[in-house]
């Protein structure tokens, strides 16, 4: 998957011609697996393309900094600027700010607030964060149901930074799943945010685990917490078994949670290709040309029956 997409992005920017491009990227943190993967795979598409070059900028989640970041890639010219927001509802005034220096903007990975009014040339690029959170959860309904517990299960739920739009569509998807027919039998018991760190999913865990609050499934927002989550799970040595993890991204480590039998279910979201999608975008916008609003790159639920997949793409 990832290689017919770098394919389709790469000839579609050849065939455009050699672009003389630079681009300025500013990522919400760099401390992130999922978003390290994402500028490693924006990174290695630029050095496929003949004289593109990126200025990648960390804003260290601070939105202050990020706009800062914008406004001097204004300043110094840039042919197109690439943002992965701090925070999805400060995104208007990046928009403003680029929209006034009529320089093509690309949000990725995090929806900005304002996709409905983005000017012709700026775009989003991501997956689809409803169909992922959907996804998710109605695994785990599955998984609960194979178990014998459809007649009554806790449910724990780990949310993101309630900041970001994909953490709220997230939790939301969940509860949607949970009012359907085939999935009321299961039951929210607790619902906190551990802002997308595995830290303080561990942390969040222990306090859930200390409290004695019973729960049959661990729903979280992406894989960074879910791993976080077991790791408190199996110091305080509850049977993994016994209990249902999710996630989402598929990251290495998370595969690696999989294969340790720990993890149940995440859903392949292809943040390579996310940073190789807004690079691409980027770069025939900075030509004048016109792109879809919403670029949505495929995404894929992974579970132990294909794993070994997901293990040869990494």
């Amino acid at each position: 998957m990832r290689k017919l997409l770098a394919g389709i992005a790469l000839s579609t920017v050849l065939a455009q011609g050699a672009l003389a491009a630079n681009v300025g990227v500013s990522m919400a943190v760099f401390d992130d697996n999922f978003l390290t993967v994402l500028r490693n795979g924006m990174q290695d598409y630029a050095k496929t393309v003949p004289g593109v070059k990126l200025q990648i900028e960390d804003a260290q989640n601070d939105v202050g900094k990020q706009l800062n970041q914008i406004q001097n890639f204004v300043a110094a010219g840039v042919d197109a600027i690439i943002v992965n927001p701090v925070d999805t509802d400060a995104t208007v005034a990046m928009t403003q700010a680029a929209k006034d220096a009529k320089i093509p903007l690309v949000f990725v990975n995090r929806q900005p607030a304002n996709l409905a009014d983005l000017p012709d040339n700026q775009a989003f690029v991501a997956s689809d964060e409803k169909e992922l959170g959907t996804l998710e959860a109605t695994e785990v309904c599955r998984l609960l149901k194979a178990a014998g517990k459809e007649k009554g299960a806790n449910v724990l739920v780990l949310m993101g930074e309630l900041s970001n739009q994909a953490a709220r569509q997230r939790t939301e998807d969940i509860h949607d799943v949970i009012a359907t027919a085939d999935c009321n039998f299961m039951k929210i018991v607790e619902e906190q945010t551990a802002n997308w760190s595995r830290t303080q999913g561990s942390d969040m865990m222990t306090n859930w685990l200390s409290s004695g609050v019973k729960f049959d499934a661990v729903i979280s927002n992406n894989d960074e917490m879910a791993i976080g989550a077991i790791q408190a799970l199996k110091s305080a040595g509850v049977d993994m078994k016994s209990v249902v993890v999710a996630g989402i991204d598929a990251t290495q480590d998370a595969l690696a949670a999989m294969a340790a039998g720990d993890l149940d279910v995440t859903v392949f979201q292809d943040a390579a290709g996310q940073g190789k999608g807004a690079l691409d975008a980027a770069l025939t916008l900075a030509k004048g040309e016109k792109v879809d609003q919403k670029v949505f790159i495929p995404f894929q639920l992974v579970t132990p029956a294909n794993l070994a997949d997901f293990q040869k793409m990494n």
